[in-house]
Protein backbone atom coordinates (compact mmCIF):
# COMPACT_ATOMS: atom_id res chain seq x y z
CA UNK A 1 0.00 0.00 0.00
CA UNK A 2 0.82 3.58 -0.78
CA UNK A 3 1.70 6.26 1.43
CA UNK A 4 -0.88 8.82 0.71
CA UNK A 5 0.38 12.16 -0.31
CA UNK A 6 -2.65 14.53 1.35
CA UNK A 7 -1.89 14.10 5.02
CA UNK A 8 -2.25 16.64 7.13
CA UNK A 9 0.16 16.36 10.52
CA UNK A 10 -3.19 16.76 12.68
CA UNK A 11 -4.35 14.07 10.73
CA UNK A 12 -1.76 11.72 11.64
CA UNK A 13 -1.98 12.91 14.90
CA UNK A 14 -5.17 11.73 15.10
CA UNK A 15 -4.79 8.65 13.67
CA UNK A 16 -1.81 7.44 15.66
CA UNK A 17 -4.23 8.19 18.48
CA UNK A 18 -5.40 4.10 17.73
CA UNK A 19 -1.84 3.12 19.04
CA UNK A 20 -2.05 4.85 22.29
CA UNK A 21 -0.15 7.99 21.08
CA UNK A 22 -1.55 11.69 22.60
CA UNK A 23 -0.52 14.93 22.04
CA UNK A 24 0.97 16.37 24.60
CA UNK A 25 2.52 19.86 24.13
CA UNK A 26 2.78 21.73 20.63
CA UNK A 27 5.39 24.25 19.94
CA UNK A 28 5.08 26.37 17.04
CA UNK A 29 4.31 23.92 14.12
CA UNK A 30 4.91 20.83 15.25
CA UNK A 31 3.35 18.38 17.24
CA UNK A 32 4.90 16.14 19.95
CA UNK A 33 3.33 12.85 20.70
CA UNK A 34 3.60 10.57 23.52
CA UNK A 35 2.66 6.90 24.27
CA UNK A 36 3.30 4.31 27.25
CA UNK A 37 2.08 1.52 25.13
CA UNK A 38 4.84 -0.75 25.50
CA UNK A 39 6.80 1.52 26.94
CA UNK A 40 7.20 5.39 26.65
CA UNK A 41 7.76 6.63 23.06
CA UNK A 42 7.42 10.41 22.14
CA UNK A 43 7.54 11.08 18.41
CA UNK A 44 7.81 14.99 16.99
CA UNK A 45 5.25 15.45 14.01
CA UNK A 46 4.98 18.92 11.86
CA UNK A 47 1.89 20.77 11.80
CA UNK A 48 1.99 21.26 7.91
CA UNK A 49 -1.03 21.13 5.99
CA UNK A 50 0.82 18.35 3.64
CA UNK A 51 3.07 16.48 5.13
CA UNK A 52 6.58 15.17 2.60
CA UNK A 53 6.34 11.43 1.72
CA UNK A 54 10.13 11.17 3.55
CA UNK A 55 8.67 12.69 6.45
CA UNK A 56 5.88 10.69 7.13
CA UNK A 57 8.05 7.41 5.75
CA UNK A 58 10.23 8.48 9.10
CA UNK A 59 7.43 8.64 11.40
CA UNK A 60 6.03 5.71 10.24
CA UNK A 61 9.18 3.62 10.29
CA UNK A 62 9.64 4.88 13.95
CA UNK A 63 6.39 4.17 15.32
CA UNK A 64 6.23 0.88 13.62
CA UNK A 65 9.72 0.10 15.11
CA UNK A 66 8.61 1.19 18.74
CA UNK A 67 5.21 -1.37 18.45
CA UNK A 68 7.31 -4.19 17.22
CA UNK A 69 5.25 -4.31 14.06
CA UNK A 70 5.81 -4.15 10.10
CA UNK A 71 5.59 -1.00 8.53
CA UNK A 72 3.17 -2.12 6.39
CA UNK A 73 1.34 -3.47 8.73
CA UNK A 74 1.01 -0.10 10.34
CA UNK A 75 -0.08 1.37 7.46
CA UNK A 76 -3.08 -1.02 6.42
CA UNK A 77 -4.08 -0.07 10.30
CA UNK A 78 -4.07 3.52 9.79
CA UNK A 79 -5.10 4.20 6.11
CA UNK A 80 -6.51 0.50 4.64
Amino acid sequence: MKLPRDISGLELAKLLRKFGYEITRQTGSHIRLTTRLKGEHHITIPKHRNLKPGTLNAILKDVADHLRIDKKELIRELFG
